[in-house]
């Protein structure tokens, strides 16, 4: 059974990349660029930091905080994804908000081959996404601040999942407001809100 996140060691962690001392005042793109390659990210999130992978998702222009925060997680062991394991070991602070400042100056795109939008799944989707007001947090172009990801843009079956996660209690953010607002939504509305997101300009 997959291992929940310890939320008050994430909020910690959290903390870390929100101080003044934090990534904000180190990261630096071109010292990343070749961390990417030396750990091949680009063979899961794609050359440009759009993936091409089932379930991978796509880094191109995704909040420096946020990959950041994950990164720490994966390191630490303190969130469960088998693929991450390896990349993340023996990462140093700088290291981790140097990679994460190379994937956020990457122009953000769709996938190319997202498929033809759903025109019901899509009015759906927003109606879902506007009743949990997901622009709260997410901004109303969904592109995300800080340790909110963008989630425009991103892979529709990587949506599916990490909402399905955070519904069914296999993964925490920082906070559980996700999980709050996540609980008890059926699958088919799972599928819309993805659908939408990812069919987002």
């Amino acid at each position: 059974m997959p291992r929940r996140l310890d939320w008050a060691a994430a909020v910690m962690a959290a903390a870390f990349c929100l101080s003044p001392l934090g990534p904000a005042a180190a990261q630096d793109a071109r010292r990343g660029a070749p961390l990417v390659e030396e750990r091949g990210c680009v063979a899961c999130h794609g050359p440009s930091g759009v993936s091409a992978v089932p379930l991978m998702p796509s880094l191109a222009g995704q909040q420096a905080d946020y990959i950041t925060l994950q990164m720490i997680l994966f390191r630490e062991g303190l969130r469960q994804v088998p693929a991450m394991a390896e990349p993340a070991r023996g990462l140093t602070d700088r290291n981790i908000e140097d990679i994460a400042a190379y994937f956020a100056a990457l122009p953000s795109a769709p996938k190319p081959d997202r498929g033809a939008p759903d025109a019901a799944l899509i009015a759906r989707g927003a109606e879902l996404s506007a009743a949990r007001n997901c622009q709260a947090c997410h901004l109303p172009d969904y592109s995300g601040r800080a340790n909110v990801p963008r989630i425009n843009h991103q892979r529709e079956d990587f949506l599916l999942h990490s909402m399905a996660e955070y519904r069914d209690n296999l993964r925490v953010g920082a906070d559980t407001q996700m999980n709050g607002l996540m609980h008890g939504i059926s699958n088919a509305d799972l599928r819309a809100i993805a659908h939408y997101l990812a069919h987002r300009p």
